[in-house]
């Protein structure tokens, strides 16, 4: 049913969206080579034909490439898709006009998946029935006063978490499982963590159906999120009530900001939910495939692929890098988020040749920007087609995801020779990656498992990865897991192995904790989380890639642990040092800041290729603030460890990983009389110094 005409008049070019204004609603897009516009107005989500069809007059409606049109007395919440024409030579130009789709406004801050179907997106033909649709809502958010943390990097614990994983099994025992508001009701326990972030996987709208046919052929979905449409708009799957997707997630931020945790954000820049030449249309293929993808360089009907996704965001394209500035500049002031981590953010390096570029033009603009000059940027810094940054992401400001580091300490741990001389490096702050170009040891994102790859658990669990539920026949996720599974491969009865895998998983959180950089946990593995050997649960929107809340001897005792060695690094400021080791005293200092041992005082036996074992002394960095010594074995075999005498000192047991109790708080540590102390196979031991 078609509604009374609206009244319109021509509108502005200079606010791109749907903006609510006096009197009406202004609309503005760009396209490059559209020839004509149309914008349709649905009252529902759900209505299938628009009420009213604005065709825009180019002669009035068009400015440079700017289509425009005002609406008088629109109202709040009409749904709205833009449909574009024109002519166009797709193998010359690149140009992939699409009369017959409707399209999602790019800079749409609210949208609906109600009706949505891939499958018809991707066919020729109109898809209006089941197109998604953007939303007008006008905005009168009171944040009451809230405003971003600013929390240094060197003081962070960074928590990454799936906002729809985290609450939606019944075992969270919330009254909003899988959503932001979910997530509010759980913030007395991130409280009790002792995280200073929690860093969100992809909460930008995405499509949760692009996944191979083998995987929706189980019912499966793109659980994850990487799989992003539009860039100002919440996820309406974590909305309790869609319409308000944005104020759900503001109450959010503002929440875990009254609890004094940041927010980060997982931003998805480096492909779309379009996918390659078979995918849908959604909005940026009709309104600038030239300019918003790479393309193939004689046959621009393809796409270049540096993500494994089927495109590859063109960022250093002009209007594409200004896209992406305003989506964080939208987040950052609009939405209060505390930092960004960007995925395969290497394809961010890209030239508009494919070729990457140092002084990449998108990069830098975010790196240099006044209004974000106090967000935190986080690189993962790799893309799928070979190029690997870590150590050397363009730019000084951004921090990266440690790659080297998680793959060093994870060989380690599980008792790989020679590596103590590069372990020592990554445990002091990956010095050799960053000192050189004058960064610091909060550029590196220090973690052992994230999202991607086994939980903490499994990697202590199994050799081998388990992703037949996946549907891709286990050729999906990572093959190079650097994991032991302690003697049986997956769930086992044997207490000797059971035992020995809990000591596995506190070795990894204790050198977490007890490293330079920023130490970063994933979501669940504070209680023994698995996800039965699957390393790639990108999919599995059900108990496999939730988080299991009901707590047994075995995740309680980790999380106390955990709990114990987050307090330990927030109480030791000389374990989120803002600068490297130097080796020497500092004035006023009795100790030098840092002193490498092996089992021998000053004997660290860098190149042994059968040493496992790792000592070294902390001098405190603030006054007052004890030393600490710390003992790794990650050999299969007891070692008796040297102890350094310090006058006027007594050693205190903090940690031990072998033994009950593993922690001790101060005032309960058993003190340490003897010159020599053993240390079990696979352990940590921790001391601290107290004068007297």
């Amino acid at each position: 049913m078609t509604r009374q005409r609206s009244s319109v008049q021509p509108g502005v070019w200079d606010n791109t969206g749907a903006t609510p204004m006096e009197g009406g609603v202004n609309f503005c897009v760009f396209s490059r080579y559209a020839e004509s516009m149309e914008l349709l107005l649905f009252e529902r989500a759900d209505d299938t034909e628009p009420d009213e069809v604005i065709a825009l007059d180019p002669r009035v409606n068009r400015t440079f490439f700017f289509w425009h049109v005002f609406v008088e007395d629109l109202p709040d919440g009409t749904y709205y898709n833009w449909r574009v024409r024109g002519r166009c030579d797709t193998r010359e130009t690149g140009c992939r006009l699409d009369g017959d789709k409707a399209l999602l406004d790019p800079w749409a801050t609210t949208v609906s998946d109600l009706l949505w179907d891939r499958t018809t997106a991707c066919r020729p033909g109109d898809n209006t029935a089941t197109a998604m649709r953007a939303q007008v809502v006008r905005d009168g958010y009171d944040w009451e006063g809230d405003h971003p943390l600013h929390i240094p990097l060197n003081a962070s614990v960074i928590y990454e978490m799936h906002v729809g994983g985290f609450t939606r099994h019944p075992s969270a025992e919330v009254a909003h499982p899988g959503s932001f508001l979910g997530v509010i009701e759980k913030i007395p326990y991130l409280q009790s963590l002792g995280i200073t972030h929690v860093e969100l996987m992809p909460v930008m709208a995405f499509d949760t159906q692009d996944v191979p046919p083998a995987t929706a052929a189980r019912g499966l979905e793109n659980f994850w999120g990487y799989s992003t449409h539009s860039y100002f708009a919440p996820h309406p799957g974590f909305a309790v009530d869609v319409s308000q997707a944005r104020d759900e997630f503001r109450n959010l931020v503002k929440a875990l900001h009254r609890a004094g945790i940041g927010v980060i954000m997982d931003v998805v820049f480096n492909h779309t939910a379009e996918g390659g030449q078979d995918g849908p249309v959604i909005s940026f293929k009709a309104l600038g495939n030239e300019m918003y993808y790479h393309l193939d360089f004689i046959d621009r009907r393809r796409y270049r692929d540096y993500t494994g996704c089927g495109n590859t965001l063109n960022c250093n394209h002009p209007i594409v890098t200004r896209f992406l500035i305003d989506s964080l500049l939208y987040w950052s002031r609009e939405m209060h988020v505390d930092g960004f981590r960007f995925d395969l953010a290497s394809a961010l390096a890209r030239g508009e040749d494919g070729n990457p570029q140092y002084h990449a033009p998108v990069l830098w603009a975010i790196e240099l920007s006044p209004a974000l000059n106090r967000v935190h940027i986080i690189a993962e810094a790799w893309d799928a087609a070979g190029l690997y940054q870590v150590g050397d992401f363009p730019g000084y400001r951004w921090a990266e995801w440690n790659g080297r580091y998680r793959d060093v300490i994870r060989g380690f741990v599980r008792g790989d020779p020679g590596l103590v001389a590069e372990v020592a490096t990554r445990i002091a702050g990956s010095s050799d990656l960053y000192e050189s170009r004058a960064r610091l040891p909060t550029n590196s994102i220090n973690f052992v498992s994230c999202h991607d790859g086994f939980s903490l658990y499994d990697l202590v669990s199994y050799d081998h990865k388990h992703n037949e539920a996946n549907g891709e026949d286990n050729r999906d996720g990572h093959d190079h897991n650097l994991s032991w599974n302690c003697g049986v491969e997956g769930p086992t009865d044997d207490p000797a192995i059971l035992a020995l895998r809990r000591r596995q998983a506190r070795n990894f959180i204790a050198t977490l904790m007890l490293s330079q950089g920023v130490p970063m946990l994933h979501a669940g593995d504070e209680l023994l989380r698995t996800k039965q050997g699957n390393n790639n649960t990108y999919c599995q929107n059900n108990p496999l890639g939730w988080i299991d809340w009901r707590m047994h001897d075995d995740s309680a005792a980790m999380l106390d642990f955990v709990r114990a060695m987050i307090a330990l690094r927030r109480r030791h400021p000389a374990l989120c040092r803002n600068r490297f080791f130097t080796g020497e005293r500092a004035p006023g200092h009795a100790l030098p800041d840092i002193r490498w041992h092996g089992v021998g005082l000053e004997q660290p036996n860098w190149d042994a290729s059968g040493n496992h074992a790792l000592a070294f002394t902390l001098d405190g960095l603030e006054e007052g603030e004890s030393p600490l010594h710390v003992m790794l074995n990650m050999g299969s075999e007891p070692l008796e460890f040297a102890l350094p005498p310090i006058a006027g000192m007594t050693w205190y047991l903090a940690l031990d990983t072998a033994r009950e109790p593993w922690v001790f708080d101060p005032g309960a540590q058993p003190p340490i009389e003897q010159p020599r102390l053993r240390v079990e196979a696979h352990a940590v031991v921790v001391l601290e110094g107290f004068f007297h």
